[in-house]
């Protein structure tokens, strides 16, 4: 099979490049390029580029476009004349998929919006809705490493398209040959989107600001990670006041090898190194980064001895929440129809920050689609809840609602106008966070992730999901379960999902696949009433996982 498919790519590629790799394929690339097909999710495509099934590269792109295509034919003339918009990141081969995406919609007679250059994916949701159109795609893998690219497609709403959409959409796909079905043009008709669009956007940004000044005193270093934010970033900062803030020269411009990182993810604190050397030097304030298609954003701050403390995912979201509570209170009076929606592997701070304001917490499933979903079911229902502010552990942020997706740019702003609110009372974030813990109790969380790829490391994830379900631990780290929650039978009226969640006293425990990478992923935090016994608690779960996975 694999073999079969590999000589017949020999025989039907058109362009010397994957000729050439395919021929200097060794057996075991082979078999890793050709053993399955990439699959289409509510995540699009993601994977490693290169010549294959199980790869980006045109004819992958070209097969989902033509899929995707086939499934807007569905909904008529109309519904097909609404159009798509692409954007795409800084990363290798984005500009060059970005335009075979045109190529088969133009071949379609489906008309195509086509940004000037890379622009950052909540662009693309805001994009989706500014223009009217029925579908949008934004080429980017994301934080993963430079080898990895992807594919996203948004519905007409501008959130990620929904499962049920999703397997439309892969249907037709796989309904597609991908070598004597997909139409192309070579001469493609499209229209090319920049300015109008990109002041629209700012000026939603910018509505969603706080309304607190930055002092020109406050040092800001600022990190797009060779990515997409650069422009639009620095633009807001500018536009909010923010007169002292420096890019790091390295890492300003647009590179898809991205060559000062091992990894462009700003969960990874490896990719401040050079930046905080930069905040350090001019004993800068706030630190941040963004990562290539700039939907997730990394904080750190200084603390009081000089050195630089970087906040996880759940300490800036945490922290961003209580702000922009605190500062809507100031304005007008807050109800339980006010709502902060977060994942179920987000922090539990959030339920203790929200209760103080008499806000709802909604849960949902893990990815941000879900949360631009809650968001348009809000607006279905009359707009009865008002969206205040989502989030999730992975560092990814959204206040309004002009894009369905996490937006690192309106993050960038908050996190500035944030800073700037503790700096005026001549504290720091980090005495900001301090200050939280202090009073709703230390909580902390952590994520293990654990990579296992290929088509052994596939199944070797399915086994472990299995023993969790069939064998679940009825004591984590010396505290007992009380609850077992499995997400694949569907709770609270949420879509079932294969994650596993487990309720101990003061703590949790949560295992699920990764949607989008050969990975497996461990989620667990704690709550305790100092941060010296919360990181014993935490350190304790850690112990319990890694002699799990010896």
């Amino acid at each position: 099979m694999v073999q079969t498919k590999y000589e017949r790519w020999l025989s039907r590629v058109t362009d010397d490049a994957t000729r050439q790799q395919l021929k200097q394929m060794s057996k075991a690339e082979i078999e890793d390029s050709f053993y399955r097909d990439l699959e289409f999710g509510t995540g699009g495509l993601r994977g490693v580029m290169g010549a294959g099934t199980n790869r980006m590269n045109i004819y992958t792109v070209r097969q989902a476009t033509q899929g995707l295509a086939n499934e807007l034919k569905n909904h008529g003339a109309a519904f097909c004349g609404r159009g798509v918009v692409i954007a795409y990141d800084s990363r290798n081969h984005s500009a060059e998929f970005a335009m075979e995406c045109v190529k088969v919609l133009s071949a379609n007679g489906i008309l195509a919006y086509l940004f000037d250059s890379l622009r950052p994916t909540p662009m693309l949701s805001f994009a989706v809705r500014h223009l009217n159109c029925a579908r949008g795609i934004v080429i980017t893998a994301s934080h993963n490493p430079k080898e990895y690219n992807g594919y996203k497609v948004y519905g007409e709403d501008g959130g990620q398209i929904p499962p049920d959409t999703a397997a439309v959409i892969l249907d037709s796909i796989e309904k597609t040959d991908i070598f004597d079905d997909v139409k192309v043009d070579e001469n493609p008709d499209y229209r090319s989107i920049g300015k109008e669009v990109d002041d629209a956007y700012i000026r939603a940004v910018k509505q969603q600001s706080m309304g607190v000044t930055i002092p020109d005193d406050l040092k800001i270093i600022y990190t797009p990670l060779h990515g997409s934010g650069n422009l639009p970033v620095r633009r807001i900062l500018n536009e909010i006041g923010a007169k002292n803030v420096f890019v790091v020269p390295e890492q300003e411009l647009p590179n898809g090898d991205f060559p000062t990182v091992k990894s462009p993810n700003p969960e990874n604190i490896e990719a401040f190194d050079i930046a905080i050397d930069y905040a350090k030097k001019m004993h800068a304030d706030l630190v941040f980064g963004t990562d290539p298609d700039s939907d997730r954003i990394g904080v750190a701050v200084r603390k009081n001895d000089g050195s630089y403390f970087v906040l996880t995912g759940n300490q800036t979201g945490t922290l961003l929440c209580e702000f922009i509570l605190r500062n809507m209170q100031k304005k007008e009076p807050l109800s339980k129809n006010d709502v902060v929606i977060k994942t179920i592997v987000t922090s539990e701070m959030l339920r203790a920050v929200t209760d103080r304001y008499g806000v709802t917490l909604c849960d949902v499933l893990t990815g941000f689609k879900f949360i631009g979903e809650k968001i348009k079911e809000f607006e279905e229902n009359g707009n009865r809840q008002r969206f205040v502010f989502g989030l999730e552990e992975s560092y990814g942020y959204l206040k309004g609602t002009y894009a369905r997706d996490k937006d690192a740019v309106v993050a960038s702003m908050l996190v500035c106008e944030m800073a700037a609110d503790y700096f005026k009372q001549g504290m720091t974030l980090y005495d900001g966070l301090v200050s939280l813990y202090q009073t709703y109790g230390c909580y902390l969380e952590k994520l293990k992730t654990v990579t296992l790829t290929g088509n052994e490391g596939a199944a070797a994830i399915q086994t472990m999901m299995n023993d969790f379900r069939s064998h679940p631990p009825k004591e984590i780290a010396g505290s007992s379960v009380l609850r077992v929650l499995d997400y694949q039978t569907g709770i609270d009226g949420l879509p079932k999902s294969n994650v596993l969640k487990y309720i101990f006293e003061n703590g949790w425990f949560a295992v699920r696949p990764s949607g989008t990478e050969p990975k497996i992923k461990f989620y667990f935090g704690v709550r305790a009433d100092d941060e010296d016994a919360a990181k014993s608690a935490l350190c304790r779960i850690e112990q319990y996982l890694d002699n799990l996975l010896a």
